[in-house]
């Protein structure tokens, strides 16, 4: 007997018992005379398949089809009809049903149905299995705590299920655009093939048409002899990813969103239209609609590129997920450089909270792999990090802004030197944490709402 689990869902008992009596001894099975009664089985079990009558008392079997659609979408189910009702199979099928069987059964032939539909599953978890390794090689850039990355992951898995709507992605450097791309592609139906990347802004000019759509031998001076396979070619029923799309010339826009409306294409030199199938994911960091104002980007394109789009939040955008990041990180480093250090010491998580990340998830990669690699001690410190001559810098500027005298007989103004304390904090705390008030109070050693209640009094002081 194989581990998988068969729902009989049949009004009459000669049909259960004689599916169950043929099959017992390959699946585990279980058997319901009512469309309410395997649903509410649903709920205790977990079936790999569902044998589902449609003409059944009460609810028929369209209706319940319907329900385990929406509560159990992965599910497997074959329709059992008493005769080729068309209509009904037809709709059934528009449903989602796997296939459909017809009475009187034959259990031979009931029997590859079954078990085409088990192997379609088992390929299914399989291809799930690899895409999700895929994206957990990519954490944790598009995994963390923030709301907003979870919507951003939401959004993804909507978005991925087409196999061609063309996908804009924009977001400052180091942000992880690419990882993005990736992680459409990998959910996407075009899971098996290729994933073509293409840096624009790497690709000079007078190339870009050769290097996109490939040339016939002899196409021009230096072409091979051989003629030379585009990109474009190459992800065929695949992903195009563009990365830096907005350093494309207009006359390679104009080519791409030719490619892009007809999906077809020449070679350069060429006589034969060739025709590919791929979906187009572009990124940018820059803002293509000021572009557009200043006719450097064609307003066309854009929206073609643009049916969706994503923005990919920035790390300050995302302190949640600091921590994260950086446990991710030295766990990674610490396997490649065979390093065993337990952490990050207090002072140097202080700074790396406070620290501006200008250069997004790419930047706090370098620092750690900087760190781990030459840290001496069991945790990181701000030296190993490189934060330590911000940390004396920042010291030296605090120190010259906020004096603190020594307490003498002719004795001092308490009240003034605290007003000034917490001008001070209150507004750099604030300034470090982009007007986030539950960071500015992590930043304080301050309870959320201690610090909201301390600085409303602040504000309304300064008045």
């Amino acid at each position: 007997m194989t581990d998988s689990t068969l729902f009989i869902v049949d009004d009459e008992k000669t049909i259960r018992d004689g599916i169950k009596a043929f099959f017992e001894d390959d699946y585990q099975m279980f058997a319901y005379d009512t469309a309410e009664a395997g649903l509410d089985a649903l709920q205790a079990h977990h079936p790999d398949l569902v044998l589902l009558d449609i003409g059944l008392p009460g609810m028929n079997g369209i209706e319940a089809l319907k329900l385990i659609r929406v509560r159990r979408p992965d599910l497997l189910v074959v329709m059992i009809t008493a005769y080729e009702d068309i209509a009904s199979v037809i709709e059934c099928m528009k449903l989602g049903a796997y296939d459909y069987i017809v009475k009187p059964l034959h259990m031979e032939g009931l029997g590859v149905t079954i078990a085409n539909a088990l192997e379609t599953l088992r390929l299914r978890k399989e291809i799930k299995s690899l895409q999700e390794t895929q994206i957990r090689d990519q954490a944790p850039f598009f995994i963390g705590e923030s709301q907003v990355i979870h919507d951003i992951m939401a959004y993804i898995e909507k978005v991925a299920k087409s196999p061609d709507t063309p996908v804009l992605i924009q977001g400052e450097t180091g942000t992880g655009k690419e990882l993005m791309a990736s992680t459409i592609h990998y959910r996407s139906p075009n899971f098996a093939g290729p994933l073509i990347s293409v840096n624009c802004a790497a690709i000079p000019g007078e190339l870009i048409e050769s290097e996109l759509f490939g040339y016939e031998k002899g196409a021009f001076s230096g072409a091979g002899t051989a003629g030379k396979k585009g990109l474009i070619e190459m992800a065929d029923k695949g992903t195009l990813f563009l990365d830096e799309v907005g350093d494309l010339s207009l006359d390679a826009q104009a080519k791409l969103l030719r490619f892009m409306e007809q999906g077809e294409f020449y070679k350069v030199g060429g006589t034969i239209r060739k025709k590919v199938f791929t979906r187009v994911v572009s990124a940018t960091n820059k803002d293509l609609e000021k572009m557009m104002e200043t006719d450097q980007f064609r307003e066309d394109l854009y929206y073609r590129i643009s049916v969706v789009k994503i923005q990919v939040p920035s790390l300050s955008q995302r302190p949640e997920d600091l921590k994260l990041f950086a446990d991710y990180f030295l766990k990674l480093f610490n396997q490649k450089f065979g390093r065993n250090l337990i952490g990050i010491s207090p002072s140097a998580w202080a700074l790396m909270e406070t620290h501006p990340w200008k250069g997004n998830v790419r930047e706090m990669k370098n620092f750690m792999e900087r760190g781990v690699l030459t840290a001496e001690g069991p945790e990181l410190t701000p030296g190993d990090l490189g934060l330590d001559n911000r940390d004396s810098r920042e010291a030296d500027k605090n120190r010259s802004m906020l004096p603190l005298k020594p307490l003498t007989p002719e004795g001092v103004d308490l009240n003034a030197i605290r007003s000034r304390l917490d001008a001070f904090y209150f507004s750099q705390a604030m300034k470090l944490a982009d007007g986030n008030e539950s960071r500015a109070a992590r930043l304080l050693n301050l309870k959320h709402h201690v610090f909201r209640y301390q600085y409303k009094q602040f504000l309304a002081q300064q008045k």
